[in-house]
């Protein structure tokens, strides 16, 4: 059986990834190994600290790394999602943190609502509500 148990996005800055991805969307930090320069970071759901890691992978280094960022967010395309109960509450509460969001969330006929915010590290990032809120 295949598990998912690490996946990455990259960033521009490890720092401020760190910063963002902890304080503001919530995620805890799993790892912070210094790998003599771009260090071995990653985070996990709060709730599930032994769950999938989200690698915060540097771009140092790597010339294509740049020009692929910048292609998808031109491009307004994600580099990835991250699920959230109610989308209506996580819209606001990243509004009132004065974080990028593209626009208020989208509910499609079918399939879940959306947004679309901006990580600070280069990144369009779709959040889609895993349940409707309940009354």
């Amino acid at each position: 059986m295949i598990r998912i148990k690490l996946t990455s996005i990259m960033v521009d800055d490890q720092a401020n990834a760190a910063d963002f991805y902890t304080r503001v969307l919530g995620f805890q930090l799993k790892h912070d190994i210094d790998m003599g320069g771009p260090r071995w970071l990653t985070v996990t759901t709060a709730d599930d600290p032994d769950g999938v890691e989200l690698l915060l992978e540097p771009m140092d280094g790597t010339p294509a790394a740049p020009v692929f960022q910048k292609a998808l967010r031109d491009a307004g395309i994600s580099a990835t999602a991250f699920g959230v109960d109610d989308i209506e509450a996580e819209y606001r509460r990243l509004d009132a943190l004065g974080v990028k969001i593209k626009g208020p969330p989208h509910r499609p006929p079918q399939g879940p609502a959306t947004m679309q915010i901006d990580d600070t590290c280069g990144n369009w990032i779709q959040l889609f509500e895993i349940e409707a809120p309940t009354a």
